[in-house]
């Protein structure tokens, strides 16, 4: 399959404008290799990481993809300067960053000759973030698993509402796991998709099996955003999610949320399968998952989805 040439690729350096997104518990080197080997760029997901542990991820991706790659920082983590810090050392090409004020990182990455993309939920921090100086913007909208935004605004509003306003690069993200839904974006103004539930849901996610397989049940109305007080966050519908919809009604304060919440949820649920008493995170795409291919396959079904549709447009037309 030919090379898409827009101005994602050739940020990038990369053939296909797919960017796997940084998930914590599923986006270790042996997926973002796997990604940009297929063609697309592959994430480190930082989320879950302590420094030392980042840097052995980056070190593996490099035996495991020549490649370029990059690494997702979540601002609010703990240890995002020290895993900034790593991620100048090692020379990683790229990082995306989510989660805070991109003004923080931005510069110092560029003077490392790094490329920045950053993760934002509405216009007016897609205009902050082009502002900041990054060279490109994520919008993602509120489908999307994990942490999201409070704006609730769906990829389909976001999109041409975040494109109005910025002259950058613009990826979406949020509910993406197809070709036509890759070819959606680009009608809306997106020249490249980052996919998250689709690759958490690959041979190379770094989530347990039964994650993986619980995942390919699930319906439409089976993940719901929950835990707004403290971080909004799509959760599967589970025990712990029950435990955490019941007190959120009950109008419990952000300290007794954390309280159910706990800590290494997301580990205990993602990385080690506990079905009933872990955080589950993943999208509302989910419900049109249904099996678990390789990284490459999903490369490949998306950019044949993609020309496909783009021939049925034209014949409609």
């Amino acid at each position: 399959m030919e090379r898409l040439d827009n101005r994602i690729t050739r940020l990038f350096g990369i053939r296909y404008p797919i960017i796997s997104g940084g998930m914590v518990w599923c986006s270790g080197a042996k997926l973002a290799a796997a990604v940009s080997n297929a063609g697309g760029l592959g994430l480190i997901g930082a989320g879950s990481l302590k420094p030392d542990l980042l840097r052995e991820h980056i070190v593996k991706c490099r035996e495991l993809t020549k490649e370029p790659f990059g690494v997702n920082v979540p601002l609010m983590s703990p240890y995002s300067a020290e895993l900034m810090e790593v991620v100048i050392r090692e020379k990683v090409p790229v990082v995306f960053t989510s989660a805070g004020n991109p003004k923080l990182w931005t510069d110092r990455l560029h003077e490392n000759g790094i490329k920045v993309a950053h993760v934002v939920s509405s216009s007016k921090f897609a205009l902050k973030a082009q502002q900041a100086g990054v060279d490109a913007v994520v919008a993602e909208g509120f489908e999307a698993g994990g942490h999201n935004g409070r704006e609730e605004t769906t990829t389909m509003v976001l999109v041409p509402s975040v494109k109005e306003v910025i002259d950058l690069p613009l990826i979406a993200a949020g509910g993406i796991a197809t070709g036509g839904a890759m070819l959606a974006c680009f009608a809306l103004g997106a020249e490249g998709v980052q996919v998250g539930s689709r690759f958490a849901v690959s041979y190379e996610s770094s989530a347990s099996l039964e994650f993986k397989t619980l995942c390919t049940t699930l319906n439409e109305g089976d993940t719901m955003l929950s835990l707004k007080k403290i971080s909004p966050t799509r959760l599967v519908r589970n025990r712990l999610f029950e435990q955490i919809d019941s007190a959120e009604q009950a109008g419990a304060s952000k300290e007794e949320l954390q309280e159910i919440l706990g800590r290494g949820k997301a580990q205990q649920g993602i990385f080690y399968g506990d079905l009933e008493n872990g955080e589950l995170e993943i999208g509302q795409v989910s419900s049109i998952i249904r099996d678990i291919p390789t990284a490459a396959e999903i490369v490949e079904r998306m950019m044949s989805e993609f020309e496909q549709e783009i021939s049925q447009l034209r014949s409609l037309v």
